[in-house]
């Protein structure tokens, strides 16, 4: 839910600022478009940080395990979704929003299990709020490289649920 309303305000935001930088976004990407860069960018400022915390407080090995993975990943994703915004024209925030940044604080506070639990919990939810962003600019964003880029993203996004699922359930430990 608080995905989606980022998202929302992300595009409202966008249509309001219209032309940023004296670069004006080609016609082909909507304020949905531009709302999906911003918030897909936001999301991997936020699980890059939030890897960084599971890498250094987590007590379980398969979360710090996590961590690092996500950090790699969501490192690459981001350069991916920078270049395109670049290309396209789409001005990028430099710091996850702020209720991104509340959740980060909240995870800052824990260590060892009580890190692993809260930690584990947020990924899994985020992860399954993640997959829907995505299909959303799949089925219906208006630029095809933007839509490709959630189309891409997707494997990564899963594989990440599959495994925070697994060390929630207990299998992954």
């Amino acid at each position: 839910m608080l995905r989606w309303l980022i998202v929302l305000v992300a595009a409202v935001v966008a249509a309001l600022s219209g032309i940023t930088a004296g670069h004006a976004a080609p016609p082909d990407v909507s304020d949905q478009d531009k709302a999906f860069l911003i918030g897909a960018h936001q999301d991997n400022l936020a699980e890059i940080q939030s890897g960084q915390l599971a890498e250094r407080q987590a007590a379980k090995e398969s979360v710090k395990d996590a961590g690092r993975k996500f950090v790699e990943d969501h490192t690459s994703l981001d350069d991916q979704v920078k270049r395109v915004a670049e290309k396209l024209g789409v001005e990028l925030p430099g710091q996850p929003s702020e209720e991104q940044q509340a959740e980060l604080r909240q995870f800052a506070a824990k260590s060892g299990a009580a890190f692993d639990r809260a930690w584990i919990d947020a990924q899994v939810k985020g992860h399954r709020e993640t997959l829907d962003f995505l299909d959303k600019e799949v089925s219906s964003g208006s630029s095809q490289e933007v839509k490709n880029l959630a189309r891409d993203a997707k494997p990564v996004v899963q594989e990440h649920l599959n495994l925070v699922e697994s060390i929630q359930s207990g299998s992954g430990e």
